[in-house]
């Protein structure tokens, strides 16, 4: 399960050095390939390949007009990815410049997956939408 926020750096030539607590994760129970894409070209979602394969295989089951939309955005966005010897990933230019990932980033923790977001717009996306007591109220519904 991957958890937290690991700030680093995307270097000049596009690579995201896997934070350490991530990467022994990903050692532990992955392998090197992930497929990088986004949902919405805000930020980059980093799927080991494993993973990626579980909703490919869920998507086989969604109705179908849903499962191509969905296909599209990802498809476009994605590309499938081998985390380098010194654990780097190489994230799609085309990501890269539609999240305005250079720089500083904030690497989170999504459960079964990594997401890479520009530092200061996903700070200024925190604020403008906080999480609120009608959330709150959702969650514990669920059990949170």
């Amino acid at each position: 399960m991957f958890r937290g926020n690991h700030p680093t750096r995307i270097d000049e030539k596009g690579r995201l050095k896997v934070p350490a607590d991530f990467k022994r994760r990903v050692d532990e129970l992955y392998g090197p390939q992930f497929f990088i894409t986004s949902m919405d070209g805000k930020r980059a979602e980093l799927y080991p390949m494993k993973e990626w394969e579980r909703i490919e295989d869920a998507l086989a089951k969604a109705p179908s007009s849903a499962a191509r939309k969905f296909l599209d955005v990802t498809n476009y966005y994605g590309q499938v990815v081998e985390m380098d010897a010194q654990g780097r990933l190489l994230i799609p230019q085309l990501l890269r410049e539609a999240a305005a990932l250079a720089g500083d980033v904030a690497v989170l923790g999504l459960q079964t997956h990594l997401a890479v977001a520009n530092d200061e717009k996903h700070r200024a996306r925190l604020a403008e939408n906080p999480l609120t007591d009608a959330d709150m109220d959702a969650l514990g519904a669920a059990g949170i």
